[in-house]
């Protein structure tokens, strides 16, 4: 397991990865925010006075094994909502912007709910605000409503579980691209990032045509249920395999590229252009 420091106000938090997502250590985070010597007593404390934070502090706090000076020990973590869980009831100056940025959060949610479109014109904005080229945002929004149209399919055919829609999403992009999505996002240097938020227009607009194929084939077949839906779901990814190997056969260029959006000035020239 990797342990890593994150840096915040010039002061260090261990974390660590656990089910793909960070986990950072309760102590720290607690010390930071509250200048305190004693940072196991202060949250003593706290869950003293907030019943609640106590009562679930099982689901919250979580020990991992993290790397320390003594060698290995288990450390009691939270990922990022428990984390900003403890920070509603820390009563410190220091963690009023955390909880003001969570309102702020919480209002614009209730806003999207209310009036979708919010939702879209915030992820343009976001894309915009990392230098992706208008181009590109108009590509990854029309492969994002694609998606849902897919996903939502699948729901309406008893298609529901989130690791069902991964396997399925995996065999399309598979046969779309000839690699799996595992071999794409090593290819591309990606370990946790969206490969998604990493493809060229190419890659993006055949990740498109293989799932609005699934699409139509999947209400064409009648698809009821995951391994109908898996059948359904090669035919579409074969789709457009078949394009991109035409395409690849008269450019005689591939269409899988290690060409990323990172921080390096050159991956962004290359999406840009």
């Amino acid at each position: 397991m990797e342990t890593k420091v994150a840096l915040f106000r010039g002061s260090g938090i261990r974390k660590t990865l656990h089910k793909n997502e960070w986990w950072f250590v309760i102590d720290d985070v607690v010390g930071v925010l509250t200048d305190s010597a004693d940072p196991p007593g202060y949250i003593k404390d706290m869950r003293r006075h907030d019943k609640e934070l106590s009562k679930g502090w099982g689901q919250i706090a979580t020990p991992l094994w993290l790397e320390t000076e003594g060698g290995k020990q288990k450390i009691d973590c939270a990922n990022t909502e428990g984390i900003f869980r403890i920070i509603q009831s820390i009563p410190s100056p220091k963690a009023e912007p955390f909880k003001r940025w969570q309102a702020r959060v919480g209002y614009e949610r209730v806003q999207e709910i209310e009036n979708p479109e919010l939702a879209t014109k915030r992820t343009r904005a976001i894309y915009k605000a990392k230098g992706y080229s208008d181009d590109w945002i108009e590509k990854r929004m029309h492969g994002i409503a694609v998606r849902e149209k897919l996903t939502d399919e699948w729901i309406k055919r008893d298609v529901k579980q989130e690791r069902e829609h991964e396997i399925l999403t995996a065999e399309i992009a598979e046969a779309a691209f000839g690699v799996t999505p595992g071999e794409h996002k090593q290819l591309k240097g990606l370990k946790r990032e969206n490969l998604r938020d990493h493809m060229t227009d190419l890659e993006l607009i055949f990740s498109m045509l293989g799932e609005a194929a699934t699409t139509e084939i999947t209400k064409v077949d009648d698809a009821k249920g995951f391994h109908e839906s898996k059948v359904a779901v090669r035919k579409g990814g074969e789709v457009a395999g078949t394009a991109r190997k035409d395409l690849e056969k008269k450019t005689g260029k591939q269409v899988v590229s290690p060409e990323n959006y990172l921080s390096e000035p050159e991956s962004r020239k290359q999406l840009k252009s």
